[in-house]
């Protein structure tokens, strides 16, 4: 059974899952394609934020998408449906009880999943079983630790360790990024590579300013606010205090980096 979301699925995060998509659609997927008439399988699709590049950049490719809310699983088809795509279908399904035969898929394609689930290899070893041989996994994951600014504040770091400890009493690992390489090994993958994907945002790029410092992250880490607080992690001031500093970063002398962390590997 996965974990609870941790962000929870009110239609603030929803929005907010979108506008991370639509900015980050180049950094992170303008290099995964899979090739006509091959069977793709995306493990957790939320609503459908990655879903819809991942089927346009795969026009001819068969994608089943699943996830193990029923809500985020409707809110995902409704997307795809409305951008006018048709290789998609859609099923419920847990990421520890999937409904698949062994070597069902000539790829699967996880993204931000693993930091949610207290078993992440397990995880991945399910996955496993489902690829032919010769088949490939793209894995996606951020890293928090990875997060730094100008100007710097003490309080806008508290705030982050808030949502990094939520996650962690929730069973998920906000800090996974780094781990990618040694799960996949782990789960029996071979030929793993990764590479990070930094975001290096400054007020030269306002698109970046507003879509990632403004809606994507920050607007995150103050979704967790009456979590941190009502679990004893930050007195109120404080937490709104990080709030402020996060989004002083994106005023014109701000400065905002967060690398995410791409994985690609075979069952050999």
């Amino acid at each position: 059974m996965t974990n609870p979301y941790v962000h929870g699925y009110n239609q603030r995060e929803m929005t907010r899952l979108q506008d991370q998509a639509s900015t980050l659609v180049e950094l992170l997927h303008a290099d995964t394609r899979y090739p006509a008439g091959s069977r793709v399988l995306e493990a957790g699709c939320g609503v459908g934020a990655q879903t819809v590049t991942l089927a346009r950049h795969s026009p001819e490719a068969e994608i089943v998408s699943i996830d193990i809310s029923a809500d985020s699983v409707r809110a995902a088809a409704d997307r795809v449906q409305a951008a006018g795509l048709n290789n998609v279908q859609f099923q419920q399904a847990d990421l520890f009880a999937l409904p698949f035969g062994t070597a069902s898929f000539d790829h699967v394609f996880v993204c931000f999943v693993l930091e949610h689930l207290a078993r992440p290899v397990e995880a991945l070893r399910r996955l496993k079983n489902l690829l032919r041989p010769g088949g490939t996994i793209t894995v996606i994951e951020g890293d928090h630790g990875s997060t730094y600014f100008h100007p710097d504040s003490a309080a806008a770091h508290q705030a982050i360790q808030c949502q990094v400890e939520l996650q962690r009493r929730n069973g998920g690992n906000a800090m996974i990024g780094r781990e990618l390489y040694p799960l996949l090994r782990a789960a029996g993958f071979a030929a793993v590579g990764v590479s990070p994907r930094m975001v290096y945002v400054d007020a030269s790029k306002p698109a970046w300013v507003d879509g990632f410092t403004r809606k994507t992250f920050t607007a995150m880490i103050e979704g967790v606010r009456d979590a941190a607080i009502g679990a004893g992690i930050s007195a109120p001031d404080r937490f709104d205090e990080g709030i402020r500093d996060l989004y002083r970063t994106a005023e014109p002398d701000g400065v905002f980096c967060y690398t995410f962390f791409k994985a690609t590997a075979a069952n050999a």
